[in-house]
């Protein structure tokens, strides 16, 4: 064997695989479609019946556009595209040279209305009908098949032209309306997934980060008083920055689950960091469900997280408790307060407090507070 037969191996092995697929295709599409191309292409051998002159090469023809049409039609529904915008002319082209041999073959303008009502606009659909339909009063016109066999020859293309041409351009205006509605579901999934990782690295993130900061500024002014202190405060540093990564990953993944307890500690943590008292006050009876759970336990990191970066507070208190059929979460500090614009954790925050039906409140006078109200219904 020659190199160049080697080198054809590969070229030789991916044409068979192409034709293998284009195969199987076919044989899906044929499934779908052959019931209604063999009912309709059966003119091509009961319509020489009514011809009184017919003959042996009638049948043959109308064996051999069967032969031709079938795979065609069936091609065009797996291509689509150019071929698809082209094959109402070829059909009508193989209708006009069939029928002088075969009046069956009369049937191609009803599917030649078919494929154009699938591929081609409205207006274009309605300009391929009359001409469809001149071009076969014309065929029936020279026929010489008599009456009354000619009206039943061509009397029934005539009036499927029209039926199946509109209703195949409704099924593709509907499969086209389909897709599109399909496309901004997905388009809007996929906004959706976006917000909720922002949202989500930014309300995780936010306080991890913040307390990396500030302990790594400790540790650099224990560094020069106690070391052993300083090396302690670099090994927490060291803890939050992996959590830190978890955290990024689990978000990204999308299966995280937040505790509220285990935020309580996080924040009693940051805090402590910070030089900020915490008094924390929860009613240890309170259950919440998952989704609950999460929502308030990342409204309180991000509350917590303001305290640490905005307030210049030396006390914080936290509150869970339930009242009046509704749990509430607050989070209060004695810091200065202000009326700075709500950031994107605060607006994350609503968000995801709103999707469980609960609301965020917001003091920012006599220091800050947030309290975030979720239905005893959907919480616990």
């Amino acid at each position: 064997m020659t190199r160049a037969d080697h080198a054809a191996r590969p070229t030789r092995r991916r044409g068979a695989a192409m034709l293998r697929d284009r195969w199987s295709l076919v044989r899906q599409q044929w499934h779908l479609s052959s019931l209604w191309t063999a009912i309709w292409l059966s003119a091509l051998i009961y319509v020489p019946l009514l011809d009184p002159t017919s003959g042996p090469l009638q049948y043959v023809v109308g064996v051999a556009v069967i032969a031709v049409f079938v795979p065609f039609s069936l091609l065009v529904e797996a291509e689509g595209g150019v071929l698809a915008r082209r094959a109402p002319a070829i059909t009508t082209v193989l209708a006009v040279l069939a029928t002088p041999l075969n009046a069956g073959a009369n049937i191609l303008l009803v599917y030649a209305a078919g494929l154009a009502g699938s591929a081609l606009s409205r207006r274009a659909v309605l300009r391929w009908q009359a001409g469809l339909t001149l071009l076969l009063l014309g065929m029936a016109l020279v026929s010489h098949i008599e009456m009354p066999w000619r009206l039943f020859t061509f009397g029934p293309s005539l009036v499927l032209i029209w039926i199946i041409g509109f209703i195949a351009h409704e099924q593709a205006a509907h499969a086209r309306a389909t897709r599109f509605r399909n496309a901004q579901v997905e388009h809007l999934a996929t906004l959706s997934d976006r917000e909720r990782i922002a949202r989500d690295l930014h309300d995780l993130l936010g306080q991890t980060l913040t307390g990396i900061v500030v302990r790594s500024q400790l540790a650099q002014r224990l560094a020069r008083s106690d070391a052993e202190a300083g090396i302690a405060e670099m090994a927490q540093v060291e803890r939050a920055a992996r959590a830190a990564l978890a955290e990024v990953r689990e978000t990204v993944s999308g299966w995280r689950q937040v505790d509220i307890d285990d935020e309580l500690g996080v924040a009693g943590d940051a805090l402590a960091a910070a030089g900020v008292e915490l008094s924390v006050a929860r009613e240890p009876e309170l259950v919440f469900t998952p989704s609950a759970e999460t929502a308030l336990g990342l409204a309180l990191r991000e509350a917590v997280t303001n305290v640490v970066r905005h307030a210049h507070a030396s006390r914080c208190t936290v509150a869970l408790r339930q009242v009046d059929g509704r749990v509430v979460l607050e989070v209060a500090d004695d810091g200065v307060g202000g009326d700075a614009p709500e950031g994107n954790g605060m607006i994350g925050m609503r968000e995801r407090i709103a999707a469980i039906g609960g609301e965020v409140q917001r003091r920012t006078r006599e220091g800050r507070a947030v309290t975030v109200v979720v239905p005893s219904a959907v919480a616990t």
